[in-house]
Formats: structure tokens, C-alpha cells, sequence
């Protein structure tokens, strides 16, 4: 793996795009104080990931932004793009020529990109893990850093020598490891406590779960005995409805004959009044 390209746009002093390429061997940047050799080193950092704007030297991260002059306006974005060879495969990642890009809007707004895909941090850092190359690798050596590697501090050696041994990834994995079961120790505690909670509930609750048992028991006792009813009373009143329909056929038959009757009593009536009449005259 090699670096190859690095295009910065926006970045600090960088107000125009700039292209700084990396053959075969030794790349130097030579340049009197305050032309900008600094900032290539911090464009590096930032485009791998360093989130302090401290060891960028500046009070915010949007200082790293082109903050224009009195003959060029600032701009509302930076853009910092750094490219490697990958034909040895030393990147876990499918591809010859991979290029890591980060860009920054005076909004606040990040996004960081591999070969054009939007990606997260963790992702950066994950694809550098173990080759020497991060804000933190061995590969970036400022000022200070040969101090902190030859210092007596162990911790600050222990940091350096992990990553060029190779060994960082398998440490960042034990120790998100161990804030997992950190973390699932923590919830466990915490379910212990909601079920101690509970078993405290489960008598009272027992209880009226036998109430609405019993009450769902008789609920449906009388149902049946409603319905029992209900069918008991409607079979009643079809038989009055038959006794009655019955009676009322018989008080029909007896209507006919008493319309007869009178019809007959109505035709004596007439004879005798005929006859009357007879007789009168």
C-alpha cells in the first residue's frame, strides 16, 4: 500500500484546489514558515478522522474552513481527499485504488466517503486498523511525537509499538467487547430489579386475576341462563300464540254463524212485517 494523491479544497490556507501527488520514493514539502506545510500534515489527520480541533490548531472545528482575505471570500465548505494504491490488498477493501475523502460545512454538517460511498467514522478507522495509518498511527510524526515515543511514559510507547505490531484492531475489539458485557451486565442488574419489582405485584395481582376468573365464570353461567330464558319464554309464546290463533279460528266459525243466524232473523223479520202490513189492512 502507498499513498499516491492528496487534494485538498478549502482547507485552511488551501482556498483553490490542490492537487500534492506521491511517486516511487521520497515526496518532500519544503517552504518558507507560514506557507502551509503545516496544514498538509493537518489536512492528513482530518481526513482520517481527528475530532479535536485543538491538535488541528484551531479553537473550532470550522476554523479548518478557508476563512478568506480581503481579495477572496470564505468559503461555506472544505474538502480533503487522500488516495492510496491498494494493489497488495493490504486494505481490507476490494479494490486497487481507494480514496477517503471528509468534508465539512460551515453548518456543521460531516460526511465521510470511501471511493464515493458515504460511510461513518468507525468506518475509516476500521479500514486503517493496524497499518500504521490514523490521526493516531505511527505514520503521522509531528513535532511532538518523537518525544512521546522516547519518553519514559510506557502507556504513550504501549500505543505506538501496538500499532506497528499489528495488534491495535484486536485491543479496539476487546475493549468494545468489554463495554458490551459491560453495558449487558448493567441491563441484567436492571432486569433483576424490574422482576424483583414484579414478584412484588405478583400476589396482589394473582388474586384478582382468580376475581376476574371467577367473574368471567359466572359472566358466562349467566349468559347461558339468559339465553336459557330468553328460549324458554319464546317458546311459551309461540303456544299462546297458537292456543290464541286457535280461538280466534273458533270465534270466526262463530261470527259465521251468527251472521247466518241473523240474516235469517232479518228475512222472518221481513215476512212478519209483511204480514202485518196485511193485517193492518
Amino acid at each position: 500500500m502507498r499513498l499516491t494523491k492528496l487534494e485538498l479544497a478549502g482547507f485552511k490556507s488551501f482556498a483553490k484546489k490542490t492537487e500534492l501527488s506521491f511517486g516511487e520514493g521520497i515526496t518532500a514539502v519544503i517552504g518558507p514558515n507560514g506557507s502551509g506545510k503545516s496544514n498538509i500534515a493537518d489536512a492528513i489527520r482530518w481526513v482520517l478522522g481527528e475530532q479535536s480541533a485543538k491538535a488541528l490548531r484551531g479553537t473550532r472545528m470550522e476554523d479548518v474552513i478557508f476563512s478568506g482575505t480581503q481579495e477572496r471570500k470564505s468559503l461555506g465548505y472544505c474538502e480533503v481527499i487522500l488516495s492510496f494504491d491498494n494493489s497488495d490488498g493490504t486494505l481490507a477493501i476490494p479494490y486497487q485504488e481507494v480514496a477517503v475523502s471528509r468534508r465539512l460545512y460551515r453548518s456543521g454538517e460531516s460526511e465521510y466517503c470511501i471511493n464515493n460511498n458515504n460511510c461513518r467514522l468507525k468506518d475509516v478507522q476500521e479500514l486503517f486498523r493496524d497499518t500504521g495509518i490514523g490521526k493516531d498511527g505511527y505514520s503521522i510524526i509531528s513535532q511532538g511525537k518523537v518525544d512521546e515515543i522516547l519518553s519514559n511514559k510506557s502507556n504513550e510507547r504501549r500505543v505506538a509499538l501496538e500499532e506497528a505490531a499489528g495488534v491495535m484492531r484486536f485491543r479496539v475489539r476487546k475493549e468494545e467487547a468489554a463495554r458490551k458485557l459491560e453495558n449487558t451486565e448493567k441491563n441484567l442488574v436492571r432486569l433483576e430489579d424490574i422482576i424483583a419489582e414484579l414478584e412484588d405485584r405478583l400476589g396482589p395481582l394473582e388474586q384478582q386475576s382468580d376475581i376476574a376468573k371467577q367473574y368471567l365464570k359466572l359472566r358466562d353461567e349467566l349468559k347461558d341462563l339468559e339465553i336459557n330464558q330468553f328460549l324458554y319464554q319464546m317458546d311459551r309464546s309461540k303456544e299462546r300464540l297458537k292456543n290464541n290463533a286457535s280461538v280466534l279460528d273458533q270465534i270466526a266459525e262463530r261470527e259465521k254463524e251468527i251472521e247466518v243466524q241473523s240474516a235469517q232473523l232479518q228475512t222472518d223479520c221481513l215476512q212478519l212485517e209483511d204480514r202485518s202490513q196485511g193485517l193492518d189492512a
